[in-house]
């Protein structure tokens, strides 16, 4: 039932975040980007364990993530139950595509995908490191970046938000 309950929030995260690329309509079918991670200010560390994020442009924030030792681009989503990412960035971290587990199904702006759950061996950002954080692989073509979500969040002792400065507290 948990399960379910954290699948049924990846999905309305997803559809959320695309719902606002579809609504200008021309008679003619769009195909909604997924989620498109523009260029990114750098973290700042504030203290050991602490890292602050500057909101981007759109308000969103933005970070340069390890994710079991590899760099990669991540838009930071308290919506999102878990950490999403798509099957490229899986191989990128050492998940063999052929060997995930895609019987979950995501319904999302860009229509259904299959999903995959896997454990992702750790997270950082600055000093701030999180070990073992659920996570789904979605294809790549329901989403083309990182959302950091609500696993990895809520294992930290504090986030939060002010005057467009996210603070990331281990």
């Amino acid at each position: 039932m948990l399960l379910r309950t954290v699948i049924f929030a990846a999905i309305v995260t997803l559809i959320a975040t695309q719902i606002p690329a579809m609504i200008k309509f021309d008679g003619q079918p769009q195909e909604a980007p997924a989620v498109e991670v523009p260029a990114r200010p750098e973290p700042v560390a504030i203290a050991p364990g602490s890292v602050s994020l500057k909101a981007d442009g759109r308000g969103h924030f933005i970070g340069m993530f390890r994710i079991n030792g590899k760099s990669i681009d991540g838009l930071v989503d308290t919506g999102a139950s878990l950490v999403a990412i798509n099957e490229s960035t899986a191989r990128r971290l050492g998940f063999g595509v052929n060997s995930l587990d895609f019987r979950h199904t995501a319904n999302t702006a860009n229509g259904g995908t299959e999903a995959a759950h896997v454990v992702l061996d750790r997270i950082e950002i600055g000093s701030v490191r999180v070990e073992d954080v659920d996570a789904f692989v979605l294809r790549d073509e329901a989403l083309s970046g990182t959302l950091v979500g609500m696993s990895f969040l809520k294992r930290l002792k504090a986030f939060q938000v002010e005057r467009g400065i996210l603070k990331l507290t281990q």
